[in-house]
Order: structure tokens, then C-alpha cells, then sequence
């Protein structure tokens, strides 16, 4: 639910008028957020439909996971009405793309929305000039920003105006929309952001295993620190008295093997709230010693 609700209501990571792209909007009118609100609350209530669309054991893929939480709000939800999701196009049996969502609104416009879900480290430096979309690297050092942003311009938000999608007879014209969510980690506090990024963009921090070491561990009974995996990187979270009784009797082994971070490793830091149990405060991601010269020349190659 929180997931879902999070991708609704996030910032955009890019800028209106910066976008190169129309963005998507959600909702068309205050009318229909404040129905989203409402429907949001009684499916809180008895979210087994959610769960049963949005759980599959056997993908940890958080873009499919997002994928499945829109397009359940797209099914049911108050706002605008799903057309179709995930539309292969093909070439000569070769598939060429695929439309993540058409949809049309309440009144009657045909939209394509392209999801992206991103989390990129900054690795350029506080000092230097204002960052590019280069600098932002994915932690595995496989995805860049700029490289998404010029994917999803040039080949996704067209797929609606190729030859193979008209012989598809879903009726248009489609406006082609972005839907690009995210969180942006960085080093430095003081680093100005590229152009293209929306000024309200989730934001989280990044230390090496090194700085973890030299001050940012500790551990206290009302304080601690837990390994994010992959399916639980978007909303922010609070964990009941349950879980948080789980969470201290692992903290310790937690602990021990943040120090020791061999691959970029997503944590956050909870802290105990009046409630009995605890909240989420911040997010970030310990990477190994050797990380940020192997980020800075795959940002590099960029130019």
C-alpha cells in the first residue's frame, strides 16, 4: 500500500519544463486525487486484491513490482481507465519495444505512459559545476541516467507513432507521457543538481565501507540500521513492534556486515517512535572502498 502510494504522490525525478517530455500525471483533476485518497483508504483496509496482484515469488525485479502496483491502480482505481499494459511491438517476429501503459482518461484523451523507476548514486563532487544526468550512476555501475533519459525519449515515448503499433488497431492519436519515479543519493549536500532534475526529487546519501567505519555505525536501542532489498526500495517505511523486535535481535549481524560491504548495499536507519515501534529516518547506500574511481570512469565514458 505504501509502495502504490508512493508512486502516486512522489515527486517526479525530472523537471516540467526540463523533461524534454510531457510527464505524466496521475490524477486530471483535484477531484479525482482526493477519490484516489479515499479509494486508497478503504483498499488499506482489505488490500488482499493488491497482494495477490503485486506479489510473485519469483521475480525480485522492482521495475516489474511497480509495474503491477500501477497497473492495479489503473484497473481499479477512480482516476483514468486502462486501455492495455505492457503492448509488445514486433518486427518480423522480433519484438522492438513494448508500451508499459495506454489509458484513457475521463474525458476520453488516449495517453501512453512510459514507467521508469531509478536509483542513482551522484558521483560527482559539492566543488565542481552543476552536475550532468552522467553523473548519476546506478550502484551496480550498469545504469545511467543519461543513457535511460535518451532510451526512453527516443525509442519508448515513440513506440505509439511506429508503423507496428498502428497495425496493433488500438485507436488514437496516443500522447506519449513520461512516468519517472525515483530517489537520488549523494555524497556531498551541496552538490547543485543537473538541470533536468525536479527540484523536490527524493533524495538519500551515500558512504563508502571506510565511512561507514569512521563514524556512521553505531547501534543503540533506539536506533538501527537495516539492509533494504530490492522490492522495498520505494516508499518509506514503519516497522511495527513485531518486526521491531525481529530487527534488534538482528542488528548486531547487521551491523557486521555493513563494515564489510563488498557490493553497493541500500540501508536505512530506523528510530523508535511513541507508537511502540519504528520509523524510517534515512536512506542510503554503503558501497565498497573501490566504488566511487570505478563510478567516476564509467561517468567519465560519457564524454
Amino acid at each position: 500500500m505504501r509502495d502504490l502510494a508512493w508512486l502516486l504522490f512522489a515527486p517526479d525525478l525530472l523537471r516540467v519544463d526540463q523533461a524534454g517530455a510531457k510527464l505524466a500525471q496521475p490524477f486530471a483533476s483535484s477531484a479525482e486525487r482526493e477519490a484516489t485518497l479515499a479509494w486508497l483508504h478503504t483498499l488499506d483496509a482489505a488490500p488482499d486484491p493488491l497482494h495477490v496482484r503485486s506479489r510473485n515469488p519469483r521475480s525480485t525485479r522492482l521495475g516489474i513490482y511497480a509495474e503491477s502496483l500501477l497497473e492495479f491502480f489503473l484497473a481499479h482505481g477512480p482516476a483514468a481507465r486502462l486501455v492495455a499494459a505492457n503492448v509488445p511491438l514486433r518486427q518480423q517476429r522480433r519484438t522492438i519495444g513494448e508500451c508499459d501503459f495506454l489509458l484513457e482518461t475521463a474525458d476520453g484523451a488516449r495517453v501512453h505512459w512510459e514507467l521508469a523507476v531509478k536509483f542513482y548514486l551522484h558521483i560527482g563532487d559539492g566543488a565542481s559545476a552543476t552536475a550532468r544526468l552522467s553523473d548519476y550512476v546506478g550502484p551496480n555501475l550498469q545504469d545511467r541516467f543519461d543513457l535511460k533519459y535518451g532510451r526512453l525519449l527516443t525509442h519508448q515515448l515513440a513506440l505509439t507513432t511506429r508503423a507496428e503499433f498502428a497495425a496493433l488497431k488500438l485507436d488514437g492519436p496516443w500522447d506519449a507521457q513520461l512516468f519517472i519515479k525515483g530517489r537520488l543519493f549523494y555524497h556531498d549536500d551541496s552538490v547543485i543538481p543537473a538541470p533536468e532534475i525536479g527540484e523536490r526529487h527524493v533524495r538519500g546519501w551515500w558512504l563508502t565501507a571506510s565511512e561507514w567505519r569512521a563514524g556512521h555505525q553505531a547501534i543503540d536501542d533506539a536506533r538501527a540500521w537495516v539492509v533494504q532489498p530490492r522490492l522495498a526500495w520505494l516508499a518509506s517505511r514503519r516497522l511495527q513492534a513485531g518486526e521491531a523486535e525481529s530487527l534488534m535481535a538482528e542488528a548486531a549481524a547487521i551491523h557486521a556486515s555493513l563494515q564489510a560491504a563488498v557490493a553497493p548495499t541500500m540501508v536505512a536507519s530506523y528510530v523508535r517512535d511513541g507508537a511502540g515501534g519504528w520509523t524510517e529516518e534515512s536512506r542510503g547506500f554503503i558501497v565498497p572502498d573501490d566504488w566511487p574511481e570505478r563510478a567516476r570512469a564509467f561517468a567519465a565514458s560519457a564524454l
